[in-house]
Order: structure tokens, then C-alpha cells, then sequence
């Protein structure tokens, strides 16, 4: 196992549902739509596929939604797991992503707390990141303010960090936030536009939505909207497919995330 690699895979922590797992210098993602998927697809005059819409959502069926995953290798060897949860606020919406991804010698336990004006817009408010990689441990917070277009991100942990201020664009979002944003846009039959995200830093995040593809999780196949995601950052530039559920909620079912040591595969465990 190369654990730089592995560390640069687990420090982003999930992103349409992992940003966690990147790779050093991760091959293109292909597509892999099965033959007859395209019918299933509308495409508009430009060829472009987009996503079938569902009814106008008006609850957001994320309110108490919580998600499991178990992460493992290619192979089937397990290494983790990752959680997500969802509740409504009196001013938003409140998002939480934690995990737990490790091999022998080198562990990543992560939490990551997003705070959101209501639905639909879904602008971050605040951002809380508490990571432990191999112990090295950290903490920091962001608080963003959407009417100045501003953010200013303080370092807790380890003390003396100090305050970094900077520029933000219209209805800035973190990383956890354009999750659930991307999920709103599937269920109304759009492809999420391209958008700069914040997880410590800013991240440029582009969608490709391929169609329809049908997949296996725990042991139930199921029809699933195939999308690939690019993200480029500072020291970042790697894909991962995510595959959504037809439902009203879009559920993310399976993340499958290129690294240079082996393919990684996040999988909703079923209730």
C-alpha cells in the first residue's frame, strides 16, 4: 500500500458522496453504460443525456436521513465506513459526513458538519472539519457570508493556525452542501452545473451525467442515473462515478473512486 497515495485518497472526505478518496494521479473514468441505456435516456438536440425528472420535490425527503456505506477494495477487502446525515433547522438545513477508512499502520477518521440556508439554494452558512490521518489531527471551521460574497476559515486544532479570509462566489457551497445541491438537480431532471466548492480549499467540480446503467448493490440490481465527477483543486485533479437511485431523493447507491493502488468502491448498505 503507498500510504501517500492512500492519505491523499481518504483527506477530502466525500463529495457528491465521497470526496474523501482521491488519487495522486488517477486514469479517466470510461463510461459504462449497457447497450440499450441510451433509449432509456432523452437527449436533447446537442446529444447531451439528462436525467429523468421526478415530481416537483416539496418535503425534500432528506429530513432524518441517514446513509450508510461500507468501503472496500476492488478485490471485496473492506476498509471502512463512511455515514451520512440529513435534518432540517429552524434556518436551513444540517448536514453531517463521518467516517472511518484505515489499512494496517495508517488510519483516517473524519467528520465533517455542514450548515445550509433552507432549500432549494442550499448556501453554506458554516462549515466544521474535524480530521484525525494517522494522528495528525486537526480541526477547523468556515464561516461563510453570502450577502459580502466572503469567507473566513480559523484553524482550532493545532493552536496558532490562525484566520484566512477570501473571495466567494453567489450562494457559495461546501463540498457537503453541493452534495445534496447535486441531488436536488438529478431529482428535477438537471444536470448539476458545474460550481467552485470549499473543503479547505476551493475545488472546481464538473458533472457529466452518461444515462442510464444498471448496477448491483447488496445483492438487489437496481436502475441507476450513471454520473462521472471531475474535481480539480490545488494539489488535486482526479474523477469518481457515482451511481443515484431512481428515487424521489436521488440516494447516492454506490461510489466508485479510481486511486493508484486499486479501485475503491463505496456501497449503501440496505436496511
Amino acid at each position: 500500500m503507498q500510504f501517500s497515495a492512500f492519505r491523499r485518497a481518504a483527506v477530502l472526505a466525500l463529495f457528491g458522496v465521497v470526496v474523501t478518496l482521491s488519487a495522486q494521479t488517477p486514469g479517466g473514468i470510461a463510461a459504462q453504460v449497457p447497450a440499450g441505456a441510451a433509449a432509456q435516456t432523452p437527449r436533447p438536440a446537442d446529444g447531451r443525456a439528462t436525467p429523468p425528472a421526478t415530481p416537483k420535490l416539496t418535503g425534500f425527503p432528506w429530513q432524518g436521513e441517514t446513509l450508510h456505506y461500507t468501503v472496500s477494495y476492488q478485490s471485496g477487502l473492506p476498509v471502512g465506513e463512511v455515514t451520512f446525515t440529513a435534518h432540517k433547522s429552524d434556518s436551513g438545513w444540517n448536514f453531517e459526513v463521518s467516517g472511518n477508512v484505515g489499512v494496517p499502520g495508517f488510519s483516517i477518521t473524519d467528520r465533517y458538519r455542514s450548515s445550509t440556508s433552507p432549500a432549494p439554494d442550499l448556501c453554506s452558512t458554516e462549515l466544521d472539519r474535524d480530521t484525525n490521518h494517522g494522528g495528525k489531527v486537526g480541526r477547523e471551521k468556515t464561516t461563510f457570508d453570502q450577502k459580502t460574497g466572503s469567507a473566513e476559515r480559523t484553524t482550532l486544532v493545532p493552536d496558532g493556525g490562525g484566520k484566512t479570509s477570501f473571495i466567494v462566489g453567489t450562494c457559495a457551497r461546501d463540498a457537503i452542501a453541493y452534495s445534496y445541491f447535486a441531488r436536488e438537480e438529478l431529482g428535477q431532471g438537471r444536470v448539476p452545473p458545474a460550481a467552485s466548492v470549499y473543503l479547505g480549499s476551493e475545488y472546481s467540480v464538473g458533472v457529466t451525467y452518461t444515462g442510464a446503467q444498471d448496477i448491483v448493490v447488496g445483492k438487489q440490481k437496481s436502475t441507476t442515473d450513471h454520473v462521472n465527477v471531475s474535481v480539480k483543486g490545488p494539489k488535486s485533479d482526479f474523477h469518481f462515478e457515482v451511481f443515484y437511485a431512481r428515487d424521489p431523493a436521488r440516494t447516492p447507491l454506490q461510489i466508485r473512486v479510481p486511486l493508484s493502488v486499486g479501485t475503491l468502491s463505496l456501497d449503501l448498505v440496505r436496511p
